[in-house]
């Protein structure tokens, strides 16, 4: 039994906070989940789609973030509780829908999952996803904790029900991927049989009925500024003439600062976990009774410019800082010392932070990029395409997703990188605009996501340029979730159907398609330079599953590599591939047969033939 399904009532579990999040919707009586995988909320999705195996439960990964919402948005208007789960950049993908469901309103209670990602861990920017709840006028909750986190899932299923409204659950990377105790509470038996009733004024979003539905979504959330003022999940504690206003897990930081700095009796918190609708007097009963107040919060100073509105609108003078040269900023993520140093020097006390351990004797920690797995087929395939390229002005956009990685030396193989899909898209105009070959990577999971409109548009227009299409089979960067051109027989999973890239491309119009195996440099090369000569939109797909997936199923070679003798130490095996199984070891170069797959792409373009098969492992 999944461990997430435990019915030991009260029992207490120590989880990751996504793991919290899932269990919080099992307890919830969750009918459906949707998403497409994104760090950090992946682990939401990977713990439902296990849990949907043995339970009521029906979960779904959708080709993107549009398609999960949209999907969820069916179920909770049949009367059932669904959830949509993504990251901050895949709510973009799903605005177009949430802004018109907003209007429609839900039956049953739907709950969206934002996990937003402050200093960038794993994302192309770092939006403060707040502005989507101001911008659809529907509420926004923040946990500050794991368990929090847990329980705050069922209140937006409550609170989404009661205003007929879906309801945003923001959270961000340091509470996704923390860890903390959590209290079981009670599975419920799942509602899973839907029912819709017909009503086209009410959910045909035509002119004449979104004008009365938009006047409906004013109404409710007039009803959530009510709900917001008397929630549990906004409170204040201590006692004193100075206050800070604080979210999520900024809480945590105001919390430890306030205490350490020993400002107990002059401080007290107003911690915002309902935030959008903020509540107006709450905020302003705690502005007035303050001589000076702090915001701390991640992101944009969206509770801070609300407080300075209030403090206006009550002809309050009450100083508010927040965002500043000497204040918090708006880049990255906090840390509880950054916290402290400026709550104690807003409140002018002295900080007096922990001696530093010492650690001068201990060696500096060696530099690690960010890098290709050993043995990925996506190394292979930018060697192919970079000498089938050779001696052409070339410009590569590439696309979000392992390939990215392919930016740093030695393969440097991408130019230009927006979000996802948009490397057909861009190529489009850079094959117009310059006159200069272009070829393009995509991921097979980020081709289905949104790549197949951009490459429609190509054909349409007739643009020159080649698309590689990397089809490893699964999702990796995030965790080898399952896409629709996944073999689900390999997980031992029935009932899902299986969609060609191959017949996808040719069915959108492309004449010159080329199926590659990349672990077959010569003839690959030879296949992909026909590619580059075509005149007009060619696809090359590069067909190689996923090293690591591989190796999960046990289906990765066991074949190993060694350098023998007949090394010359040109070192073009490291020069070229920047392979991690590779190093260097007395001047000599060396694998690491701990780390080497078998996938024989050193050893083909090796001067020497010098990288051989290691005969007795």
């Amino acid at each position: 039994m999944h461990k997430l399904l435990s019915k030991q009532t009260d029992a207490k579990m120590l989880m990751l906070g996504n793991e919290a999040i899932a269990r919080g919707a099992v307890e919830a009586g969750l009918a459906f989940g949707a998403t497409y995988p994104g760090t950090p909320s992946s682990e939401i999705s990977a713990n439902l789609f296990e849990i949907s195996h043995e339970s009521d439960l029906c979960f779904e990964y959708c080709t993107n973030e549009k398609v999960a919402l949209e999907v969820a948005a069916g179920w909770a208007n049949s009367g059932l509780r669904s959830m949509a789960i993504m990251k901050h950049v895949g709510l973009n993908v799903a605005a177009d829908p949430l802004m018109t469901l907003a209007y429609l309103g839900v039956r049953g209670g739907m709950v969206i999952i934002t996990a937003d990602d402050p200093s960038m861990f794993s994302s192309q920017n770092e939006q403060d996803n707040r502005y989507y709840g101001k911008l659809s006028a529907l509420p926004v909750l923040e946990p500050s904790s794991v368990a929090e986190a847990k329980e705050m899932i069922k209140y937006a299923f409550e609170l989404s029900e009661k205003l007929q409204e879906p309801v945003i659950l923001r959270t961000t990377t340091r509470i996704n991927h923390s860890t903390g105790t959590v209290s079981l509470g009670d599975i419920p038996r799942v509602k899973k049989d839907g029912d819709f009733s017909k009503d086209p004024f009410r959910y045909v979003a035509i002119p004449a009925v979104s004008r009365k539905l938009h006047a409906k979504l004013v109404e409710a959330y007039g009803s959530a500024k009510t709900i917001s003022e008397s929630s549990r999940y906004n409170f204040v504690e201590g006692e004193g003439a100075n206050g800070i206003i604080c979210n999520g897990v900024s809480y945590g930081y105001v919390s430890d600062a306030v205490r350490e700095l020993g400002l107990g009796k002059a401080v007290k918190i107003l911690r915002i976990g309902f935030s959008n609708p903020m509540p107006e007097k709450m905020i302003g009963d705690f502005l007035a009774g303050c001589k000076k107040v702090l915001v701390a919060e991640e992101g944009e100073p969206i509770m801070e410019d609300a407080a300075r509105g209030f403090a206006h609108r009550r002809g309050l003078t009450v100083p508010i800082e927040g965002k500043g040269k000497d204040c918090f900023p708006v880049l990255y993520e906090f840390d509880p010392a950054m916290v402290r140093k400026v709550v104690a020097d807003c409140f002018g006390v002295a900080d007096k932070p922990a001696k530093a351990v010492e650690v001068s004797d201990v060696p500096p920690i060696p530099d690690r990029p960010p890098n290709l797995c050993a043995g990925c087929s996506h190394r292979a395939t930018y060697y192919i395409v970079k000498q089938a390229a050779a001696g052409l002005d070339t410009i590569y956009p590439s696309d979000i997703g392992c390939y990215t990685l392919g930016v740093l030396p030695p393969l440097s193989m991408a130019d230009f990188q927006i979000c996802m899909g948009s490397s057909i898209s861009t190529s489009s105009g850079f094959s117009k605009a310059t006159g200069k070959k272009v070829i393009c990577f995509i991921g097979d999971s980020t081709f289905f996501h949104s790549g197949i409109t951009g490459l429609i548009n190509a054909v349409f227009n007739n643009h020159d340029f080649t698309v590689v299409i990397l089809d490893n089979g699964t999702t990796a960067m995030t965790g080898h979730q399952p896409n629709p051109g996944a073999d689900m027989n390999l997980l031992g999973l029935s009932g899902y159907g299986r969609v060609s890239i191959e017949e996808v491309v040719r069915a959108a119009g492309v004449g010159n398609v080329t199926v590659i195996e990349p672990f077959k440099i010569k003839k690959s090369i030879e296949a992909v330079k026909k590619a580059l000569e075509h005149k007009g939109v060619s696809v090359v797909i590069s067909r190689e599953m996923c090293t690591l997936y591989a190796k999960g199923l046990k289906l990765q070679s066991s074949r190993r590599y060694m350098v023998s003798s007949k090394c010359r130490n040109h070192r073009d095996c490291i020069y070229q591939l920047g392979c991690p199984a590779f190093y260097i070891s007395e001047g000599k170069t060396r694998i690491d047969p701990g780390q080497c797959t078998g996938c024989s792409v050193c050893a083909q373009i090796c001067p020497e033939n010098a990288i051989l098969p290691i005969k007795d492992r």
